[in-house]
């Protein structure tokens, strides 16, 4: 029982319940992104009783300006605070008067699972992964690990020095698959820009668990796919500006980072999809969870069983209905575990420290929705938006069509000649062609495949 022995703390009225030494490991690593003036003037960490510089060498590597992509920053950040995460999972009578480990201190075997949370690894070099408890508890690895069969406990100064000795970076994160993952030529170059789409994939190498593909840089166009290169991977998608993406396969997380005056149509998203830092961004998907952070002007058309985490940061976001289909939706949905209820796209959460505001969100008014079509022909059997609209919105889509044929019928019955039926369909046109540059929506239109080269681009 974790509650008994002091290793896990539970919300008894909800059911619910985490590991008290994980969400320690959780709050820690928080300090990876943490801001500080002197980093940002001089652009290196302020010294620290722990940091010995112990990995120069890796925050050189970085190629990789995003800190939250960039695996050498995660190892090197790991590695110069290893003692402090240690000492973080020792039992009290293990610390020193001043909450420090000595030479003959213990790690228990719960600490070490615990770690798993943050390091696993293989044997070898070899393909299967394993959590970094069962690589210590391995018996021709327990000299190394410093392994006690008697106490069922582990030294700390030994299990440090093994870990410090075959930490390596992540050959599945994203800093490797964007060095030396398989490229993709999903995306063209655009004339007259010297930004160069970067997109790839790890998933020929990578364990189930561990799929990837990166996307950055898509600038000023559309980009479609429903291919088995993205089926339950990672997707991370950075640095978009003024494209349409559609992404039309089941997928295991999203993270959209630092993109602009966008549009994604995504497959249904297993766990997690998370914004930050985003500005004019529209989003259409199923997914289990939704967090945004930093983002202004968003758009969230969403169908998730669970409320919406809008973190710090953010400005004028709207959540409206998911209002879009293609032909393998509700089949991939299944895939991924997502139904159709329950469905919380309207009732988000606000968690943030500023303050609980809830002017920073609004809900889409009904006179303002509009149903998305999905411009591409695939196979499959969903005919409809899975589990329809909210009465409010189905009513505003009826009006207008009811106002659509009122039209209709004052044209029929005005009784037009053909001239003045040609000149009645120019203004028409030249109209609706003013309302299409108005809006934006010419673009988006220039940039899909004509039909007769590849209206089935999404199934590529």
């Amino acid at each position: 029982d974790a509650d008994r022995f002091g290793y896990g703390f539970s919300f008894h009225h909800l059911a619910l319940s985490v590991n008290t030494l994980q969400f320690l490991l959780f709050l820690y690593i928080q300090q990876l992104n943490k801001v500080s003036l002197r980093t940002s003037l001089i652009g290196e960490e302020w010294p620290s009783p722990r940091n010995r510089s112990q990995s120069p060498d890796l925050t050189e590597k970085s190629s990789c300006h995003n800190k939250n992509w960039n695996d050498y920053s995660h190892q090197a950040f790991v590695c110069d605070h290893l003692s402090d995460l240690l000492e973080l999972l020792l039992d009290p009578e293990q610390l020193t008067a001043s909450f420090h480990s000595t030479h003959n201190s213990l790690v228990s075997r719960e600490a070490v699972v615990a770690l798993s949370f943050l390091i696993e690894g293989t044997v070898s070099r070899a393909r299967k992964i394993y959590p970094l408890h069962e690589l210590a508890l391995w018996q021709p690895l327990h000299a190394e690990s410093g392994f006690s069969r008697i106490s069922k406990t582990f030294s700390f100064y030994k299990l440090e020095a093994w870990l410090r000795a075959c930490l390596t970076g992540n050959p599945f994160g994203t800093s490797a698959c964007l060095k030396s993952g398989k490229k993709l030529a999903w995306a063209h170059q655009v004339e007259g820009t010297t930004k160069r789409a970067k997109i790839a994939c790890n998933t020929h190498v990578a364990p189930r668990m561990h799929r990837m593909v990166v996307m950055s840089q898509v600038y000023k166009q559309t980009l479609a796919k429903s291919s088995d290169t993205l089926v339950g991977t990672h997707v991370k998608i950075h640095r978009c500006n003024e494209s349409f993406i559609y992404l039309l396969s089941p997928l295991r997380s999203v993270t959209i980072e630092k993109c602009r005056n966008s549009t994604f149509v995504l497959g249904p998203v297993q766990t997690a999809l998370h914004l930050h830092s985003c500005d004019n961004v529209k989003v259409i998907a199923v997914c289990h969870r939704l967090s945004i952070s930093s983002t202004t002007g968003c758009i969230f058309h969403i169908l998730t069983p669970t409320r919406p985490l809008i973190l710090s940061g953010n400005q004028a976001v709207t959540f409206a209905p998911f209002h879009t289909h293609y032909p393998m939706l509700e089949d991939h949905m299944a895939r991924t575990g997502l139904a159709t209820v329950p469905n919380y796209w309207d009732n988000p959460m606000i968690v943030c420290r500023e303050n609980c505001d809830t002017s920073v969100f609004r809900l889409l008014p009904p006179c303002e929705f509009y149903v998305f079509i999905i411009p591409f022909e695939m196979e499959g059997d969903t005919t409809e938006i899975p589990g329809g609209l909210p009465s409010a919105y189905q009513k505003a889509l009826g009006q207008r069509e009811q106002k659509i044929q009122i039209w209709q019928k004052t044209v029929k019955e005005a009784r037009l000649t053909k001239d003045q039926r040609k000149q009645f369909q120019v203004l028409v046109e030249n109209k609706f062609y003013e309302w299409l540059i108005n809006t934006g929506h010419r673009q988006q239109l220039d940039s899909l495949v004509p039909p007769a080269a590849g209206s089935k681009q999404a199934a590529g």
